[in-house]
């Protein structure tokens, strides 16, 4: 009898599951270790396993004893000794990292393999979903094709790697992934020299920068994305999702058709380059160098494609029938070699080769690989080029040819579609301040106002309302002006010049930092004007508010609300803004949409986690009610970060939490720092995470809502108590942070925000002042130091003090009752369960035995033991309280999988942190010192450490 197939235990609980994994960073770590064995030799080998169980030992009895045996350790080990053994478990961490990713792909691809139901985050669960919730074929249809989504890569100082790294990073995963198949005893020797070759030309590879990272590095890293992911994943997940949706609901009796080409509903967005606001490395050149390489990077894409389909539709006359429109295209060629006469792919495809080499020229690209065959006229659009490509398309379809075109001519087809000739879209950022300051400028010169920032808001509305509807132009090129109004108005000039070369899309958004008033908004909209950007039909009656129906602004404003004020005045604001018809106008031009930007990171550095998710979930829910009101579509624009504390967690969570009516189709968000490598380095890995975001906008605005009932009862007293914590919160975290003598003193002493301040990560300054207060400090850089120091303050302080003094309460039946709605709120809310689950991740990674050694940092005894006593307590109370709301003792007891790999981390992420608290000693005590050289070493070695503890992390961005 034959013995039925074993099923495999695919099961988060199950531990076997990781065997693979285990294996493969065994495989990694013992390469490494031969690598340093060669290289660094045999005593600085045994050294790294002396620190590692060493360490080890002081995790598990973090006493008196452990600890004075590691700081002896350390203390003891000459500068090249210590560079090489942070050298070490950084490049542990990073090749630790390629495994865990490949256990990804391995676990998804076993699940699909075993017909596993499809999981949370892909098209497949998302549309059984809303079948489930009786949701029509025809809603999601055309709720595709009014969709926009848009992630958007932002250069911000917590990307740390080099693209050499990440080059040889790739290489290593591709080699890796190799095992998988069956391989030859020979091959798989082969295949381990090759790996040990690639981890010891790593380990020989300078991880960090000797100079600072300039705008245009960040440009060319983020670029190296679009190679690996974007340009072939994201045109393969349109054609997946309109298959999949095609077979769903194959006809309908509406008559409503699936997305189609014209349904560019997932677009790439960019800051790089674009981005000014408190960044004076960015300017007109960094933007016109942003597009030159997005232009270059994605037409180069294109000529390949083409060529490379040159080869492959080889199909001759002789054989098949062509449409009359593919002979005209090939006949039009400037091939006539005999040899291809009757070839009519081929020759269509070298003339429109031709031509497109014609385009890149004009795009001033000059280094084409490939010489065309003959001279072609330039497209003047994405779109003409695109409908060459589809007389192929056609051609092949009506002749027995459909086969032919999905493996390389759909791609690319889509690819024009949704790339273009500019790539991705460049936002523009700058702060309302500056705008103010110009202006100010501007109405001195031209002796229309003398003191512009000296008026009140309503003077200032109406002065700039006024002065938007004049024909002519304050600015005059024969007056010299300031050098920051100069170099201003030529950045808006060069947004012209860019839209005019690459396209509309190329730059379409405005965004305003400290957005406070409406007059904020206003100012970019005559700046607009001032460059020519704003257009106006003029009627002749220049006082009629009918020259405002043919007006029209090239680029969106988006006002940007970060702070905590700021999101509390935003829905009177954008009320406000909404009902000047003049503006409401412009909106109408706009395609009657009005974007919105969130900052997720001044908001928490202001008033903490939960404050600053209960007041970004409160102004979502004004706005909405606001934009109905208004009869105006809202797109909100999530600028989340990497950490918690700035927004992060799994994305797909964090778009089902929206408040209901606030995704709608319409949702940009940022992606920044280490997350783009995270999400976006591996192919597999990225397309999964670019249809995540697909189906999670799906769900979030299409799955039904009951606006009646229990819940909607519930959910008006959740949101009661959730507003009673967070003020209490704020309360908590405002007294330690803001209102404690010497906290900013603890803070920089205590982590390492001085170190990441120097290190060249990015082209970004660490603050907007040169100050020590915690006020002028970016968001990034805060919860990037609290990070390293393992105590990720940003992500929890505040939540325990509120839960528990919410939960104080002398009547036992009353508390009782307070208890039991928040486990409702933890069960029923995804709101507040997204709350919970992200701050679980935090909390699992938060090691208070590991911060306090970067307490002991901070000399000063009675500043250090108040301040960190006050810490550790709120974490008791944070861990206490998640305890009481979810009945969970032990941290990610509801993700098993995420729970063993961060414990598997800590046995190379742990000694980093002892290092650098170590290094950080070596290096303050003699930069301080006029006297005593800087010790450079200790330096370099304190970078290295904060580069592998951030990979380790993964999020800590």
């Amino acid at each position: 009898m034959a013995k039925k197939p074993q099923v495999k235990d695919l099961s988060p609980n199950n531990q076997d599951i990781d065997a693979p994994l285990k294996d493969e960073i065994r495989l990694l770590g013992r390469l490494l270790g031969d690598v340093l064995r060669d290289k660094e030799g045999e005593d600085v080998f045994n050294l790294v396993e002396n620190i590692r169980q060493t360490a080890v030992r002081f995790r598990r009895e973090p006493n008196l004893h452990s600890a004075d045996s590691l700081d002896n350790l350390l203390k003891d080990l000459s500068r090249d000794q210590t560079i090489s053994v942070v050298r070490a478990f950084s490049y542990f961490a990073h090749l630790s990292n390629i495994a865990v990713d490949k256990q990804a792909n391995r676990a998804y691809r076993e699940g699909q393999i075993a017909g596993l139901p499809p999981g949370q985050g892909s098209l497949s669960h998302a549309l059984s979903r809303l079948d489930e919730a009786g949701v029509p074929g025809s809603a999601i249809k055309k709720l595709l094709r009014e969709a926009f989504i848009s992630p958007v890569l932002t250069a911000h100082p917590t990307e740390v790697q080099r693209k050499s790294t990440l080059d040889a990073e790739r290489e290593i995963a591709r080699l890796l992934a190799e095992r998988e198949l069956e391989m030859t005893p020979k091959e798989i020797r082969n295949n381990t020299e090759l790996l040990y070759a690639r981890v010891s030309a790593l380990w020989q590879t300078r991880m960090l920068r000797y100079s600072k990272l300039a705008v245009a590095d960040e440009v060319n890293n983020a670029l190296s994305y679009y190679r690996v992911t974007f340009l072939r994943e994201l045109p393969a997940l349109y054609d997946a999702i309109e298959e999949e949706i095609g077979e769903r609901y194959p006809s309908e009796a509406d008559g409503v058709q699936g997305p189609d080409l014209s349904s560019l509903y997932m677009q790439m967005g960019s800051w790089i380059g674009g981005d000014r606001d408190g960044n004076p490395n960015v300017n007109s050149d960094t933007m016109r160098y942003a597009l030159s390489r997005q232009a270059e990077l994605i037409m180069e894409f294109y000529l390949e494609e083409v060529h490379a389909l040159g080869a492959e539709l080889s199909m001759s006359s002789i054989l098949v029938s062509v449409s009359p429109e593919l002979h005209a295209l090939a006949n039009s060629s400037p091939d006539t070699s005999l040899h291809r006469i009757d070839e009519p792919y081929r020759r269509a495809l070298i003339g429109i080769y031709a031509r497109l080499a014609a385009t890149a020229r004009e795009h001033g690209i000059t280094n084409i690989l490939r010489h065309e065959v003959g001279s072609g006229s330039a497209y003047s659009s994405p779109a003409e080029f695109g409908a060459d490509l589809q007389v192929l398309v056609d051609s092949l379809m009506a002749n027995a040819g459909y086969r032919l075109i999905k493996p390389r001519l759909a791609i690319l087809r889509r690819a024009v579609e949704i790339f273009g000739f500019h790539l991705a879209t460049l936002d523009m950022r700058q702060s309302s301040d500056v705008h103010e300051r110009v202006l100010e400028e501007l109405f001195v010169r031209s002796r229309v106002e003398p003191n512009y920032s000296g008026l009140g808001e309503e003077q200032k509305v109406e002065l700039l309302l006024r002065e938007l509807n004049q024909p002519r132009l304050m600015y005059s090129p024969f007056i010299e002006y300031s050098p920051e109004t100069a170099n201003e108005l030529l950045i808006m000039r060069t947004a012209r010049e860019i839209r005019n070369r690459y396209g509309a899309r190329a730059i379409r958004n405005y965004i305003i930092s400290h957005t406070e008033t409406v007059s904020d908004l206003l100012e970019v909209m005559l700046l607009q004007k001032e460059s020519g950007l704003l257009r106006t039909r003029w009627n002749g009656a220049p006082d009629s508010d009918n020259d405002w129906t043919e007006s029209e602004l090239d680029l969106l404003v988006v006002p940007l609300f970060e702070t905590i004020p700021d999101l509390q005045r935003a829905p009177a604001i954008m009320e406000q803004v909404m009902s000047i018809p003049r503006v409401r106008k412009l909106i109408a031009k706009q395609g009657n949409l009005q974007e919105v930007m969130l900052g997720y990171s001044d908001s928490n550095k202001d008033g903490g986690f939960l404050t600053s998710n209960w007041e970004l979930y409160s102004a979502e829910k004004q706005l909405v009610r606001v934009f109905n009101r208004a009869g105006v579509k809202l797109r909100l624009f999530h600028g989340r970060g990497g950490t918690v504390g700035r927004g992060g967690g799994p994305t797909y969570d964090a778009i089902l939490a929206q408040p209901h009516g606030t995704v709608n189709g319409q949702i940009r968000l940022t992606e920044q720092g280490e997350m783009i490598a995270s999400k976006f380095s591996n192919a597999e890995i990225g397309s999964r995470n670019l249809e995540l975001l697909v189906a999670s906008t799906l769900e979030a605005s299409l799955m039904p809502q009951s606006a009646e009932g229990k819940f909607a009862q519930r959910l008006a007293e959740f949101e009661s108590v959730l507003s009673e914590l967070s003020e209490l919160a704020y309360q908590s975290y405002r007294a330690l942070v803001y209102e404690t003598p010497g906290f900013a003193d603890y803070f920089f002493t205590s982590t390492p925000i001085s170190e990441i301040a120097e290190l060249n990560i990015g082209s970004r300054p660490a603050s907007r002042k040169s100050t020590r207060r915690i006020e002028d400090l970016r968001a990034i850089p805060w919860g990037f130091s609290w990070g390293q120091c393992r105590l990720l303050l940003p992500g929890w302080y505040g939540f325990g003090g509120a839960i528990l003094t919410w939960l104080d309460e002398k009547d036992v039946s009353k508390k009782n009752y307070k208890i039991e709605t928040l486990r409702a709120m933890y069960k029923e809310w995804p709101f507040f369960a997204t709350l919970m689950s992200n701050m679980d991740m935090v909390l699992s990674k938060t090691d208070l035995s590991i911060a306090s050694r970067y307490a002991d940092l901070v000399a000063d005894k009675e500043l250090r033991d108040p301040i960190f006593k006050r810490i550790t307590e709120e974490h008791e109370r944070t861990i206490s309280s998640f305890e009481i709301i979810t009945g969970e003792k032990e941290r990610l007891a509801s993700n098993p999988l995420l729970a063993r790999a961060i414990k598997n981390r800590r046995a190379y992420i742990d000694p980093l942190n002892h290092l650098q608290v170590e290094l950080i000693r070596r290096h303050r005590s003699t930069a301080n010192v006029p006297e005593k050289p800087i010790d450079a070493r200790a330096n370099r070695g304190i970078h290295l450490s904060i580069n592998g503890i951030a990979a380790g992390l993964r999020n800590t961005g």
